[in-house]
Protein backbone atom coordinates (compact mmCIF):
# COMPACT_ATOMS: atom_id res chain seq x y z
CA UNK A 1 0.00 0.00 0.00
CA UNK A 2 1.17 3.29 -0.69
CA UNK A 3 -0.82 6.48 0.48
CA UNK A 4 -0.03 9.56 -1.54
CA UNK A 5 -2.62 12.34 -0.10
CA UNK A 6 -6.19 11.64 -0.86
CA UNK A 7 -5.38 8.73 -2.72
CA UNK A 8 -4.01 4.94 -1.41
CA UNK A 9 -2.72 2.54 -3.94
CA UNK A 10 -2.66 -0.89 -3.70
CA UNK A 11 -0.62 -3.46 -5.26
CA UNK A 12 -2.26 -7.01 -4.79
CA UNK A 13 -0.57 -9.63 -6.06
CA UNK A 14 -3.30 -12.56 -7.11
CA UNK A 15 -2.60 -16.16 -8.53
CA UNK A 16 -5.35 -18.15 -10.43
CA UNK A 17 -6.00 -21.84 -10.93
CA UNK A 18 -3.27 -22.55 -12.45
CA UNK A 19 -0.74 -21.63 -9.99
CA UNK A 20 0.41 -18.42 -12.44
CA UNK A 21 0.61 -15.01 -10.76
CA UNK A 22 -1.22 -11.33 -11.83
CA UNK A 23 -1.39 -8.22 -10.30
CA UNK A 24 -4.01 -5.66 -9.15
CA UNK A 25 -3.24 -2.50 -9.04
CA UNK A 26 -5.77 -0.36 -7.53
CA UNK A 27 -6.14 3.19 -6.67
CA UNK A 28 -8.91 4.61 -3.94
CA UNK A 29 -9.80 7.89 -3.55
CA UNK A 30 -12.54 9.21 -1.55
CA UNK A 31 -15.43 10.90 -3.70
CA UNK A 32 -16.60 14.63 -3.28
CA UNK A 33 -20.11 14.04 -3.27
CA UNK A 34 -21.23 11.13 -1.47
CA UNK A 35 -17.78 10.49 0.60
CA UNK A 36 -18.22 6.77 -0.42
CA UNK A 37 -14.62 5.28 -1.82
CA UNK A 38 -14.44 5.12 -5.56
CA UNK A 39 -11.86 3.14 -7.24
CA UNK A 40 -10.18 2.11 -9.96
CA UNK A 41 -8.47 -1.50 -11.35
CA UNK A 42 -5.71 -2.42 -13.72
CA UNK A 43 -5.12 -5.97 -14.00
CA UNK A 44 -1.85 -6.93 -14.92
CA UNK A 45 -0.46 -10.18 -16.09
CA UNK A 46 3.01 -11.50 -16.81
CA UNK A 47 3.23 -11.54 -19.87
CA UNK A 48 2.87 -7.61 -19.68
CA UNK A 49 5.04 -7.02 -16.72
CA UNK A 50 8.34 -5.80 -18.18
CA UNK A 51 6.13 -3.72 -21.13
CA UNK A 52 4.02 -1.81 -18.33
CA UNK A 53 7.46 -1.06 -16.56
CA UNK A 54 9.22 0.17 -19.16
CA UNK A 55 6.35 2.29 -20.65
CA UNK A 56 5.57 3.57 -16.87
CA UNK A 57 9.05 4.30 -16.46
CA UNK A 58 8.87 5.96 -20.03
CA UNK A 59 6.25 8.40 -18.87
CA UNK A 60 7.94 9.43 -15.40
CA UNK A 61 11.07 10.25 -17.05
CA UNK A 62 9.55 12.55 -19.53
CA UNK A 63 7.34 14.32 -17.20
CA UNK A 64 10.62 14.70 -14.64
CA UNK A 65 13.05 15.49 -17.08
CA UNK A 66 11.19 17.37 -20.03
CA UNK A 67 8.04 18.86 -18.57
CA UNK A 68 8.83 19.59 -14.73
CA UNK A 69 12.01 19.65 -14.11
CA UNK A 70 12.44 22.03 -11.52
CA UNK A 71 10.41 20.16 -9.41
CA UNK A 72 11.41 18.76 -5.87
CA UNK A 73 10.20 15.39 -5.73
CA UNK A 74 11.61 14.11 -2.70
CA UNK A 75 10.48 17.11 -1.06
CA UNK A 76 6.70 16.56 -1.97
CA UNK A 77 6.96 12.48 -1.13
CA UNK A 78 8.72 13.47 2.32
CA UNK A 79 5.63 16.02 3.01
CA UNK A 80 3.13 13.71 1.86
CA UNK A 81 3.15 11.00 4.35
CA UNK A 82 5.25 9.47 7.23
CA UNK A 83 4.05 5.83 6.60
CA UNK A 84 6.44 4.30 4.49
CA UNK A 85 5.30 2.19 0.98
CA UNK A 86 4.96 -1.46 1.82
CA UNK A 87 4.51 -3.65 -1.24
CA UNK A 88 3.10 -7.21 -1.11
Amino acid sequence: RVRAGKRTYFFDVKSTRGNDYYLILTESKKGFDDGQYVKHKIFLYKEDFNKFLSGLQEAIDYVKTELMPDYDYDRQERGDDDTPPTAY
